[in-house]
């Protein structure tokens, strides 16, 4: 029987848990600092077990891993270094969702010396991306061909009949995860020439998107594209993007968002303060009786446009007092498109990934897509935990049967770890469907 710790009982951990439970050679235990989340998911299985434990207990959770056989850290990404230290000190395999820190890329050797496999960005996006990604690249270089071009985007959103509200959006994940990506700047390349995105300019770099099957969408830059290159083995690639994808408006609130003020993250004294009061703050008026018009004039638009409805719809203009004596503008954001932005029950999210190749052979050229629009299941799991909860645990599965042999701090762009992981995707439902056209050359 092999043991299989799982720290953290979030939002995508139920399929993650119930695919492990499934194999009967397993014993899972999923620990979290709620652990009535943790029984929730365990139910009474007889091969499940739920453990209360704070993160930051050192001895609790060095204890707890040295007990396993392979840890998956579902945690903030902020402790993955410290699970991976302990997980390096007792030999045991780790497998995280999250993308490689710099801290995680230098403990390469010690996992090898300890002869472990660490294996990161298993999830989404990171993840599938990689996986569908790499498994094209590879079939294009054996036939001789090279990369010209690789355009990459996911998004999770609502299903089409679930966009019921003015921001586009509603959360099936961590809603501060969502609100802190807008702090990225972006870097890609394009036609040869490196562009580099700021962080404050990131939402007004945004375009249109038409994928097959959908409504239009809009793209804009996911963090540095350009390392990619060299990741995926695709040198001398004229081009090369990875963007988010949300429906049409998106980018254009959070661009004022942004000017606004409501991605910093320092703690202020909101104490007596109602949402009215503090978006005077942020917009240096301290009275004001036409809050809609001066925040409007902040911001050099029109007191009709949709940046300045979707802010008055998500009750940013109230008298409501605000629920805490301190926060930050970052925190009161996201808490309230947490409170707004809910699926209701029965709705289905969607998960879109879709790339775009150019690839280049001696005498031909082809366009390739890669395709996978993925939906949850009304009353059921939601697409984006099915998506990033899955590839994990078919990744720990794999190492546990010992099919994937490797050892070290790994993303999985090898075909020993994608080609299984892929395979056993598809037997879940999650397929990503491929296209080729001939291009002129």
């Amino acid at each position: 029987m092999k043991n299989v710790l799982i720290l953290g009982a979030g939002l995508v951990a139920k399929p993650l848990v119930r695919y492990l439970l499934d194999q009967p050679d397993f014993h899972v235990k999923v620990a979290s600092r709620t652990v009535s989340k943790a029984e929730k998911l365990i139910g009474d299985h007889p091969r499940g077990e739920a453990q209360p434990l704070l993160v930051d207990n050192t001895a609790a959770l060095k204890d707890l891993i040295s007990r396993a056989d392979l840890v998956i850290s579902m945690v903030p990404y902020t402790h993955h270094v410290t699970v991976a230290n302990l997980c390096i000190e007792s030999k045991k395999h780790m497998v995280t969702t999250s993308y490689v820190s710099e801290k995680m890329r230098k403990l390469d050797q010690r996992a090898k010396d300890a002869g472990i496999l660490i294996l990161n960005e298993i999830g989404l996006d990171p993840g599938i991306d990689h996986m569908s990604a790499m498994k094209i690249i590879h079939e294009v270089q054996g036939k001789g061909g090279r990369i010209a071009s690789f355009y990459s985007f996911c998004g999770g959103l609502p299903a089409p009949e679930a966009n019921t509200n003015p921001w586009g959006y509603k959360f099936s994940w961590s809603p501060r995860g969502v609100v802190m990506a807008g702090k990225n700047a972006g870097r890609y390349l394009k036609d040869k020439k490196e562009v580099n995105v700021p962080s404050e300019d990131l939402f007004a770099h945004f375009w249109e998107m038409n994928i097959e099957g959908l409504p239009k969408l809009e793209a804009y830059p996911n963090r540095d594209s350009v390392p990619y290159i060299k990741l995926y083995g695709i040198s001398g690639a004229d081009s090369m993007y990875r963007g988010t994808l949300r429906y049409p408006g998106w980018c254009q609130t959070m661009k004022k968002v942004v000017e606004l003020g409501f991605l910093d993250e320092r703690e202020q004294d909101v104490k007596g303060l109602s949402y009215a009061d503090f978006l005077r703050k942020l917009i240096r008026k301290k009275k004001t009786t036409e809050l809609k018009k001066d925040l409007a004039t902040y911001l050099k638009i029109d007191e009709n446009s949709e940046p300045v409805k979707r802010v008055e719809w998500l009750g940013l203009l109230s008298d409501e007092p605000l629920p805490y004596e301190k926060s930050s503008p970052l925190d009161i954001l996201a808490n309230r498109l947490l409170e707004k932005l809910q699926y209701e029950e029965g709705e289905r999210d969607m998960i879109v990934l879709h790339h775009e190749f150019v690839a280049e052979y001696p005498k031909k050229k082809e366009k390739i897509t890669s395709t996978l629009i993925d939906f949850g299941i009304p009353r059921g799991d939601s697409s984006m935990s099915r998506t990033v909860g899955l590839p994990a645990a078919i990744g720990a599965s794999l190492i546990l049967q010992e099919r994937i042999k490797a050892t070290g701090v790994h993303i999985p762009v090898n075909p020993s770890i994608y080609e299984p992981t892929l395979k056993e995707l598809e037997k879940q439902g999650i397929i990503c469907k491929e296209k080729s056209i001939p291009l002129k050359s």
